[in-house]
């Protein structure tokens, strides 16, 4: 009899699921939109019952249900969401407030500043292999903990959006080795385990999941599961990891050099790396494989960017026509947008400049500008701010040989040009785009014993390749682009003080 896996993904703003058969075909998928709660400028979070909870019981049940699917033939679930995430739970695993998302938001800047000039920066980054920034939970934890202290008092456990999912499904509290050191300074890179030898007083690690790695079973399906979700009860629940691993894994990120390019809400980079790289510029974690590294980096606002590009300036379109007719505009316009640069830092920015206070900029207009111009320059602008990044790996000693591209931004030509051209790599693309739910498909089907690493190829195969060209504009554009942000920094957060 057939037996398939069930992988599901939460993203910022839509989650995503797919039922998977032993050979790697998608049998079912299923999607569902979800908002992502700005309650002031620089926070951004979801309602973790309703948005992560509740969009994976939304598309199982639509996964049994179009696909015909005996329960009973699913013989492994996986999941992977938005990270990292901060959320604490009392004792019964209650959400006591909205989940705090990744680096988007920004709000516990304070903290950051107050626990680099306590522990020192370099002491931080050697214990932990990450700095401080707008990506870390520990600063996080810290800013619940000073902020409301009576929600604080009843916090039994801080979790991420995927070990939210697990312990819904399981009763257990755990995170993966991959996911764990973005709690930053509260994990050991060298020991690969909770430490609090630095003393930052940010939570008891009694707080923490316990840890695991992304393809050990962390538990079975409960019967309360059972009946929400439609699964049979005793169904084996991986750990699970950050969406961005998973992404990797579903298009073969498999070996040091790879590079992994994920076109989302944000630009998220994976690179499986031989040994540990810590640079205080990008982000290093264990790789989701016991042994292994990853030194990864992202951006803040990418895909954001696009849709409020749309949303703001093509009202006059429909939203099922406004990015293709977007992309028409901005191909007319030749690359480097007519003498328009874009900084994209709509959300401050993350890797490598780490400044939540950094601000979106449009330089260079002129009368003779157009929309499609403006819509160039934001794709370029992105693009820009990509090659910053496969610089600084470069620098690092990490020159990437070969790039996976994958994510809905995959489908956006234009988007994926650009990159090529102003990145100088090309991109291979694979058959199978779903993303991180695909991959959670397979590590489930790993964690069962039936796969190894090596047969994902299999399963997913390359089925393009995205040639750079070399532009002069782009040429002459990259390094204003960076002078731009230097320049402007002042008057950025002086339009904040």
């Amino acid at each position: 009899m057939t037996s398939y896996t069930l992988g599901v993904d939460i993203g910022t703003f839509e989650s995503k699921g797919v039922l998977v058969d032993e050979t790697g075909g998608i049998v079912a998928q299923a999607t569902n939109p979800h908002k992502m709660l700005v309650p002031q400028a620089g926070w951004a979070e979801h309602h973790p019952d309703e948005d992560w909870w509740g969009d994976f019981v939304r598309i199982t049940k639509t996964l049994l249900k179009e696909s015909g699917v005996d329960p009973a033939a699913i013989k492994a679930v996986a999941t992977s969401a938005i990270g990292p995430c901060m959320l604490p739970v009392d004792a019964d695993g209650t959400p006591l407030m909205n989940g705090v998302l990744y680096g988007v938001d920004t709000r516990a800047s304070k903290e950051i500043n107050d626990l680099n000039a306590k522990l020192g920066e370099e002491a931080i980054l050697a214990h932990s292999g990450n700095a401080l920034t707008s990506q870390a939970v520990g600063p996080k934890i810290l800013w619940f903990k000073r902020n409301h202290p009576d929600l604080w008092a009843r916090t039994h456990k801080i979790l991420t959006a995927t070990s939210y999912l697990t312990f819904k499904l399981t009763g257990r509290f755990v995170i993966d080795h991959y996911t764990a050191p973005n709690s930053a300074p509260l994990y050991d890179i060298k020991q690969q385990a909770w430490s609090d030898a630095l003393k930052s007083d940010i939570c008891p690690l009694a707080m923490l999941p316990d840890l695991m790695w992304s393809t050990e079973i962390a538990g079975k399906v409960t019967p309360q599961a059972a009946e929400a979700t439609g699964l049979a009860e005793g169904t084996p629940v991986t750990c699970g990891t950050v969406d961005a691993a998973a992404e990797a894994v579903s298009v073969g990120t498999l070996n040091p050099g790879d590079m992994m390019m994920m076109y989302g809400s944000t630009i998220f980079i994976i690179t499986v790396t031989e040994n540990q790289l810590s640079d205080p510029r990008l982000w290093h974690a264990p790789w989701l494989f016991e042994g292994e590294y990853a030194a990864m980096a992202g951006l803040a606002t990418s895909g954001t960017l696009t849709h409020w590009f749309r949303d703001q300036f093509a009202k006059d379109l429909s939203k099922e026509e406004a990015f293709s007719v977007l992309a028409a505009e901005a191909s007319a316009s030749p690359a480097g947008a007519k003498g328009l640069l874009c900084l994209p830092y709509f959300s401050g920015e993350r890797t490598p400049i780490h400044d939540p206070k950094a601000k979106g900029v449009f330089f260079g207009l002129d009368l003779t500008h157009s929309r499609g111009d403006l819509y160039r320059a934001v794709i370029e602008g992105i693009a820009m701010g990509t090659r910053h990044v496969t610089d600084t790996y470069a620098e690092a000693g990490q020159v990437p040989q070969r790039l996976l591209a994958v994510g809905g931004g995959t489908k956006n030509e234009l988007w994926l040009q650009a990159t090529s051209d102003l990145t100088g790599l090309d991109q291979v693309v694979c058959s199978i785009t779903t993303g991180a739910s695909y991959g959670n498909a397979f590590l489930a089907r790993m964690a069962l014993g039936d796969v190894i690493k090596a047969d994902l190829p299999d399963w997913n195969s390359a089925e393009r390749t995205v040639k750079s060209v070399r532009h002069a504009a782009h040429d002459k554009h990259y390094p204003l682009f960076k002078a731009l942000y230097e320049q402007t920094k002042d008057i950025a957060y002086g339009l904040q003080a």
